[in-house]
């Protein structure tokens, strides 16, 4: 019995960590191996992207596979990592008075069996006692049980960790690989003419009166694309409550929002990972591309008649003026230096989201007057 009582003193200390916990042990390891599962698809689309019939749809598929799957596998690492402390610490916080306890334990322990029979009020208390002896002993037991499945918790969370490492490394050897892809065939495909032009002289005008992205918004809608005839575009009314974002990251400011220095902007500001794939939430026509005032690199997209689509911020831009896109076509990539292994792992032990370095500011207009693009968009947390 004493040995039962032994590690029951320690289960004591992490007794409380057991609200949910099969939540608690599963929920890293599950993500993990979802995680997992997203970066082998990843990796056999970047192996099957060179006979693709579209090299560049390919490609860019493969890129938001690994982000996502690297997403999933950060999010399930800092969990983990969470979790382990968490349990690391009740242990710390308990050390003394554990100690102390199994101190005063181990003593009867090695007390001989007849004298711990002996009880000072005689065969009553005696009896009494091995009653409520009797009647701890599951509780001890169970206890027991509790500390064990903590001790093999944390043993599988270390391993964890250790396995989500080595993935990690490998996704973001992958995703680099795929991107330079990518930037390799858009560079072939820009050999291509596009399918419309815009009156060259009037734009670099344009740019050089430009004060404000509001103005040369307003400017644009004055320059005409010329050229083969406008294909049909989808109804772009209808995409109201259905666009997927252009990339994956957190909604950092709202429309209206005052920015870090204090100004109000009439779109929203994204937080993003340096090098992530910008691609076009509907089909469009790229009525710009380039550097724009203190944005950097800019793309304005016509989905249809008055609508325009505003992303600025960008690193590499893959489109030009007058290409037409289709839903999820490639746009360019934000800027930033790609993070490493170590960086990323510092980053998920302190908090979610710290790998988000990237802004990217985007605005809807209609018939060149900003409007709110929250509602025409699923979700910025992603």
């Amino acid at each position: 019995m004493m040995r039962l009582l032994l590690p029951a003193v320690l289960a004591l200390a992490v007794g409380h960590l057991a609200a949910g916990p099969v939540r608690a042990q599963t929920d890293p390891a599950l993500m993990a191996q979802r995680a997992a599962a997203m970066l082998e698809r990843a990796a056999l689309g970047m192996a099957e992207a060179d006979g693709a019939r579209d090299r560049v749809d390919a490609l860019s598929e493969t890129i938001l596979a690994y982000e996502e799957g690297l997403a999933a596998l950060r999010e399930g690492m800092r969990r983990a990592a969470i979790r382990e402390r968490t349990i690391e610490i009740v242990f710390e916080a308990e050390q003394e008075r554990l100690g102390r306890l199994l101190g005063v334990l181990q003593s009867m322990q090695r007390a001989p069996a007849p004298l711990l029979l002996i009880h000072p009020s005689g065969p009553v208390g005696t009896a009494r006692s091995g009653m409520i002896l009797s009647d701890v002993t599951p509780a001890v037991a169970a206890e027991a049980t509790a500390l064990r499945d903590q001790l093999n918790e944390l043993a599988v969370l270390r391993s964890l960790q250790r396995e989500a490492e080595a993935q990690l490394a490998e996704g973001l050897s992958g995703v680099q690989r795929a991107r330079v892809a990518l930037s390799q065939s858009m560079a072939e495909r820009r050999t291509l003419p596009p399918p419309f032009a815009q009156d060259a002289e009037a734009l670099q005008d344009l740019l050089g009166n430009a004060e404000t992205l509001d103005s040369f918004a307003i400017a644009m809608r004055a320059v005409e694309l010329v050229g083969t005839p406008m294909p049909d575009m989808p109804d772009f009314t209808q995409a109201r409550g259905n666009l997927p974002y252009p990339v994956r990251g957190r909604l950092l400011r709202g429309f209206g929002a005052s920015d870090a220095a204090g100004i109000a902007r009439p779109g929203l500001i994204l937080a993003t990972e340096a090098r992530a794939l910008v691609t076009a939430p509907w089909p469009a026509t790229v009525r710009y591309a380039g550097p724009l005032l203190d944005y950097g690199n800019v793309t304005i997209l016509e989905p249809q008649g008055d609508y325009m689509l505003i992303l600025a911020g960008m690193g590499d831009l893959y489109v030009r003026s007058g290409d037409l896109l289709s839903a999820g076509a490639p746009v360019g990539l934000m800027g930033g230096d790609a993070p490493n292994r170590e960086d990323l792992i510092t980053e998920n032990l302190q908090a979610a989201g710290g790998e988000l370095s990237e802004t990217l500011y985007m605005e809807l207009r209609v018939a060149a007057e900003p409007v709110d693009p929250t509602p025409w968009f699923i979700s910025a947390d992603q």
